[in-house]
């Protein structure tokens, strides 16, 4: 179940919010299931995420653990959750990453959260802004972030808003 966007934001409130927390996610469990359709999807199919048996002997995690790339990639989702892209958005695109560090595994049935803080907002030509996020993901129940990323969206703004 995915709560109400924490707020609307806006992009004349976006141009005074740079160093301001955005929000954080709600939490989501990374499932064994979700671990092996991204195996399958990127052909990364490494016994330490889908060899649930061989992982509990042998991983020294104790079973097996996502992708750093499977987590990345639900940062977006939490983002969205979040409701990071302003009211009168037409387009927002994946721009890029600034920087990613992995800092710790993600073990199969955990619960990771989003917090996000904007650091960058610039006006571009042609109705485009182009947003930095700085990004941590975290683990119930761990003192240490499982991920950090800054990322880049490029947003397009309605042409009316």
């Amino acid at each position: 179940m995915r709560r109400a966007i924490i707020h609307r934001l806006t992009y004349d409130a976006l141009g005074n919010m740079v160093g301001e927390p955005l929000g954080t996610s709600d939490w989501h469990v990374v499932t064994q299931e979700a671990i092996n359709m991204f195996a399958d999807c990127t052909g990364d199919t490494q016994w330490i995420h889908i060899d649930v048996e061989r992982a509990q002997e042998e991983s020294p995690f104790g079973g097996p653990v996502a992708h750093g790339y499977l987590t990345l990639s639900m940062l977006s989702v939490m983002a969205m959750e979040i409701g990071v892209v302003p009211e009168g958005t037409s387009a927002a695109v994946n721009y890029g990453l600034n920087k990613v560090r992995f800092l710790a595994p993600v073990p199969a049935g955990s619960k990771l959260r989003l917090h996000s803080k904007l650091t960058g907002f610039e006006k571009k030509k042609n109705r485009r802004y182009l947003m930095t996020t700085e990004n941590t993901m975290e683990c119930a129940g761990s003192n240490k972030p499982v991920l950090t990323a800054e990322s880049l969206a490029m947003l397009v703004r309605e042409p009316d808003a």
